[in-house]
């Protein structure tokens, strides 16, 4: 194995430090002009440092807005116990806007109302867009002009993606399982950095994280 140098401690300390992704750019800036690494170097480093973390508990992720350590996936049952009292719930409301709105994008909310075959609240769209999940990125040149909708690179950065190439395909998913591991997965990290609880919910019903996948047959696509 490589042995590491100053370069990776100071990629590695600021990786540690940032609490999010950073670019090579953004590394590159920490460093004195004079004394400043290529961005082959820089690269170089964090490809070096990846092979370094597969031994580790943590690996090197290379997301929609930069690199970031990341607890591993299949740690997440431990990880969460720690924050047990304060983890928050995500709604089957709220999961199936977000997945609709990331798998259909562009996507009005009527559009989603028609496939979920219910209303959805202000507040989960409202809470959606506080989390800058999604945003409007046009509206659809119908009477009312409503907002489409799409995701963002918080999103991608969130759910461990680099972009939405990585998504599961719907005929390899047909429930929320893998993206709800995600979810969990970034508990610990939306805790730790005070986010509070997606509790949103329809009439009555108690918030679930758990919701059939919607498939290629119930998706409209776009004439």
């Amino acid at each position: 194995m490589t042995e590491l140098t100053q370069l990776h401690y100071i990629i590695e300390g600021a990786l540690l430090s940032a609490g999010q992704p950073l670019t090579i750019d953004k590394l590159l800036s920490l460093f004195d002009p004079h004394a400043q690494p290529s961005k082959a170097e820089i690269q170089n480093a964090l490809d070096i440092l990846a092979i370094h973390y597969q031994q580790h508990s943590f690996e090197l992720k290379e997301l929609a807005s930069g690199y970031q350590l990341q607890v591993k996936a299949e740690f997440s049952p431990w990880m969460i116990k720690l924050f047990e009292e304060k983890t928050p719930r995500y709604s089957r409301a709220l999961l199936e806007t977000l997945v609709l709105i990331a798998y259909r994008q562009p996507i009005t909310r009527s559009e989603i109302e028609d496939i979920r075959g219910v209303a959805v609240s202000t507040q989960i769209i409202r809470t959606l867009l506080d989390h800058e999940w999604i945003h409007v990125i046009g509206y659809r040149e119908v009477p009312g002009k409503p907002a489409l909708y799409g995701t963002t690179k918080k999103f991608l950065d969130h759910f461990g993606l680099k972009s939405l190439t990585e998504l599961p395909t719907l005929p390899e998913i047909r429930d929320l399982s893998e993206i709800e591991k995600n979810v969990e997965a970034q508990l610990t990290q939306d805790v730790a950095e005070g986010d509070t609880a997606l509790s949103e919910t329809e009439g009555n019903s108690a918030p679930e994280t758990f919701i059939t996948m919607p498939t290629e047959e119930n998706i409209p696509h776009e004439n």
